[in-house]
């Protein structure tokens, strides 16, 4: 929920937020985003974030992170007590151990369960509050409307939401009816001036297709220089492009002035092939290769319930981005270097494959990064990858935002559309939504068909 700010407000006029748990493992700063408003924690709430507490995935740190925050701020107050949360003059929490309300969702949904106690901490809220409106904030859709049914205020935790996910930004644009001379120039010059846009300005690495009946060229804008610049299709690591689309992002993945990349699209559009190839073209440039996914277990089970070790556990997770590196091995023989060299990065620990949670307090400097299934981190997750960027690191985000295995995240809220949406126009950063599928007929028919 985005809190538009207030000044002065009187007690009257000031909202109770009640948070869920869902909120705090979504983003554990949440608490500090309601403004002038309160924010309440029913117990049930830190009950749970204690049993995510352990563990090494993004969820338990989240816990760990918010349960110091709360031990930090609470102070000499007992957590009985109204506790400032940024200041005297903006908000404050408590934790709330009541919910001996006169409607009972335990008795009304015939279940004893942590979602029906924190309802009924929120009705007691209402009642202890008749002249303030209290809120229930939860990702939990099935919360908010058991919550509604019962008479609450309900809503969604919309920090670092999109607002329309279907007009997220592309990357690439096609222009029609380009004068022959502009087209020309390209060829000739590998460059032409940016006066052809009279309308708009291009966005920073947009990457166009510019047409004239049967001619076209493919171009970036490069806002350092403000021109057009000539985009060729290069090979990488014996990976060529199939259609335009994956030229632009071969482009942006061999840029060494772009430090970061997303690529967006559905299955079969080639988002990890071409940013493992490309890592493989450029890894002389960079100390290490990293190939990272995040964990989503089957059942939102931690892995600690599979067998093994934990290379045996987080294995299974990862044979995508093996499987880019087996075919892209598959196309040399044993007996080439290309094939030797890939085998050589991996014994070495030039090129590392591993879950996004092990990678975790690990230096980033000089290192060639790529984050596959982006659309099941938070955009505070995001935040936390870019942020730890040393020198000369190039940072590779792919994934589908319209398939999202994370309970409480969507097409709106997940990091990879907040991040596309958030970097749009920085002149280090390029994107590309990737919409023909190059893996078979097969497949391109079941991503239309099904």
């Amino acid at each position: 929920m985005v809190i538009q700010k207030k000044k002065n407000l009187s007690d009257s006029e000031r909202k109770i937020f009640v948070l869920d748990t869902s909120v705090i493992l979504y983003d554990y700063t949440a608490i500090k985003n309601f403004k002038d408003n309160d924010v309440v924690i029913p117990i049930t709430v830190l009950e749970e974030l204690d049993n995510f507490k352990k563990g090494n995935d993004t969820k338990n740190f989240a816990a760990r992170e918010f349960i110091r925050y709360i031990d930090k701020q609470s102070g000499s107050h007992t957590l009985q007590d109204w506790v400032p949360i940024n200041g005297k003059a903006i908000g404050k929490f408590r934790i709330e151990m009541h919910s001996d309300s006169k409607l009972n969702a335990e008795k009304i949904f015939d279940e004893k369960k942590p979602d029906h106690k924190i309802l009924n901490t929120t009705i007691y809220l209402q009642e202890k509050y008749p002249n303030r409106k209290v809120v229930l904030v939860t990702k939990d859709i099935n919360l908010r409307i058991k919550a509604k049914s019962l008479n609450i205020q309900a809503e969604d935790y919309e920090t670092g939401k999109i607002k329309h996910p279907e007009e997220l930004y592309t990357g690439k644009a096609e222009v029609n009816k380009v004068k022959l001379e502009i087209i020309q120039k390209l060829y000739q010059n590998g460059e032409c001036d940016v006066r052809i846009f009279t309308k708009q300005k291009p966005v920073p690495n947009q990457y166009f297709i510019l047409k004239n009946n049967n001619q076209s060229v493919l171009a970036r804008y490069d806002a350092v220089s403000d021109k057009l610049v000539r985009v060729q299709k290069q090979t990488a690591f014996g990976i060529t492009p199939k259609n335009a689309e994956q030229a632009f992002a071969l482009d942006a993945l061999l840029n060494d002035n772009i430090k970061l990349v997303t690529l967006q699209g559905v299955a079969g559009t080639g988002k990890t092939l071409l940013s493992v190839a490309g890592a493989l073209e450029r890894r002389r440039h960079y100390q290490q290769i990293y190939l990272a996914r995040p964990i989503v277990p089957l059942s939102n089970k931690d892995i600690g319930y599979l067998p093994g070790d934990i290379h045996q556990k987080i294995n299974p997770y990862m044979e995508p981005l093996w499987d880019n590196l087996k075919f892209i091995k598959s196309l040399y023989s044993e007996k080439d270097k290309e094939f030797k060299q890939i085998n050589e990065m991996i014994e070495n620990e030039k090129l590392l494959v591993s879950a996004l949670a092990y990678i975790r307090g690990r230096s980033l400097s000089n290192i060639y990064f790529i984050i596959d299934e982006a659309q099941n981190l938070t955009p505070h997750e995001i935040k936390t990858i870019i942020t730890r960027a040393g020198e000369g690191t190039k940072i590779i985000f792919t994934g589908d935002v319209r398939q999202i295995d994370t309970p409480y995240l969507d097409a709106q809220s997940n990091g990879l559309s907040y991040l596309i949406e958030k970097f749009k126009g920085q002149d280090i950063y390029a994107h590309i939504t990737l919409q023909k599928g190059e893996r078979s007929t097969l497949a391109n028919l079941a991503n239309e068909l099904l």
